[in-house]
């Protein structure tokens, strides 16, 4: 067993790069190739980072600390997504998501729908500050939408995670745009403002693009199931616009800045009561929706699989695999892989067009490896903070890079947090949707662009109060 130095040494970047072949390499094989859960490939590599800390000379003890800060680092999303998963479900067995489709079949017509969910996840996501909150109320409804018009559900989702991630770019309440714009030293409004220049174009780009896809697409209207549809929801659950009333309750708490876990668990609670008061559903039944989801049986198979979900049973897997993706970079960080990437950069990324692709290489890179938009977040900042610096580039031009390179490629990795969440929640494997995540792939295409010709990279002296001053 190697001798455990005083100072540990730093990892070859040939010894990185060995690690990362090893861990892509054990989730293709294991998760792609035979199917198995990713959270098994995870839990390899853990121990590959582990055996090449020890080797490096790091102790068991110290490395056990830094996979559990990492996971620390990520406290809050896992709240969250229980959170969201006792919302879900209430939520549907209250007749809130059930009313929110009946609503929107009632008003949206085919042609424009592609569109109108886009901009509808993405005003929910910027009032609320949650790309998962979005997707698993909102979008979930959009879902069943779509479906009803015949619509490709790959397509509905595209749509609907497009719209859902614009806020949590954009969103002051975000935890990712918070947890950005503190890492990279820049004040939120600032980080915000820097982000517009390259979502803006992307937002009414996508949108055009949903819209010209709605227009020209040849519906069959065989395959609309709009008054079958109405009818089954009449069916099953009390229509009427107060069913509506804890949706609009938790987005005017949430645009209020209160804290998102407890006003999600609020309008969990407002569920269960809707559930009890409207749908005739037992004390236990109702509670019980917040661990174990809804159940329906309709003449519907479409809309059984769509409101027969939820609870926080539901995010179990969802939850483990972001844990053991947060360790994975807890133990990046402490076995040295982030300081010795930076120093590789930092001698590879000598201008702006450079260092724009590597800080987004980094955020894919964390994503892929880390499984997670915190570990993106911090790999791409942390990497590239320091060549910002010396090439004198604007920390919001980092900022911005970062949420380019980490937050935006998350629902497009099949074993990250997002992607599994996104999957799991619309019902759509993540390789399906992904070619519709228009939005995603033209922010990533106009932030390389303007990095190659060198746009919007800032003055300096303006608005460099934009420190560490963040708040939630």
């Amino acid at each position: 067993m190697p001798t455990q130095n005083a100072t540990p040494a730093l990892p070859t970047l040939r010894q990185i790069m060995l690690l990362a072949i090893t861990i892509i390499g054990c989730i293709v094989l294991f998760s792609v190739v035979n199917n198995v859960p990713v959270q098994v490939p995870l839990v390899f590599s853990w121990f590959s980072i582990i055996g090449l800390g020890i080797l490096l000379g790091h102790s068991y003890h110290s490395l056990q600390k830094g996979l559990i800060d990492g996971v620390t680092q990520g406290g809050d999303a896992i709240l969250v997504l229980i959170a969201v998963g006792a919302l879900i479900g209430s939520w549907i067995a209250g007749g809130v998501v059930p009313n929110i489709i009946y609503y929107g079949l009632s008003v949206m017509s085919p042609e424009y729908f592609l569109v109108g969910a886009f901009f509808v996840c993405s005003i929910t996501s910027l009032a609320t500050g949650t790309s998962f909150g979005t997707a698993g109320t909102a979008g979930v409804a959009m879902m069943g939408i779509g479906a009803s018009f015949g619509l490709p559900l790959p397509l509905v989702a595209g749509a609907v995670i497009s719209g859902a991630y614009v806020g949590d770019k954009l969103s002051p309440l975000s935890d990712t745009t918070v947890m950005a714009a503190s890492l990279c030293e820049v004040n939120i409004v600032e980080h915000i403002k820097s982000m517009l220049t390259v979502s803006f174009p992307a937002i009414i780009l996508a949108a055009s693009l949903f819209l010209a896809v709605g227009l020209f697409y040849d519906f069959d209207a065989s395959s609309n199931q709009t008054d079958v549809v109405l009818m089954a929801l009449e069916q099953h659950f009390s229509i009427g616009w107060y069913m509506l009333l804890p949706a609009a309750i938790v987005i005017a708490l949430l645009i209020f800045k209160l804290p998102s876990v407890p006003v999600i668990f609020f309008g969990a609670l407002l569920g269960v009561i809707w559930a009890m008061l409207f749908e005739a559903n037992s004390f236990d039944t109702a509670f019980g929706s917040l661990v174990t989801g809804n159940t329906i049986e309709s003449d519907l198979p479409f809309l059984n699989i769509l409101l027969n979900r939820g609870g926080i049973q539901s995010m179990a897997s969802v939850v483990v695999i972001i844990i053991l993706a947060l360790g994975i970079g807890g133990l990046m960080q402490t076995v040295g892989v982030l300081d010795t990437v930076s120093k590789g950069i930092k001698r590879w990324a000598t201008s702006i067009g450079r260092l724009t692709s590597a800080t987004m290489i980094a955020g894919i890179m964390g994503n892929v490896i880390g499984g997670a938009a915190y570990v993106a977040i911090i790999t791409a900042s942390t990497l590239t903070k320091e060549n910002y610096r010396h090439l004198n580039i604007d920390k919001r031009v980092l900022s911005r890079n970062t949420e380019a390179g980490a937050t935006i490629p998350t629902p497009m990795v099949p074993w990250s947090d997002g992607g599994i969440f996104m999957a799991s929640t619309l019902g759509v494997a993540t390789v399906s949707y992904l070619p519709f995540l228009w939005y995603h792939l033209l922010v990533i295409a106009i932030t390389l662009i303007y990095g190659k010709l060198g746009w919007f990279n800032f003055n300096k002296d303006e608005g460099h109060s934009a420190t560490n001053s963040v708040r939630t």
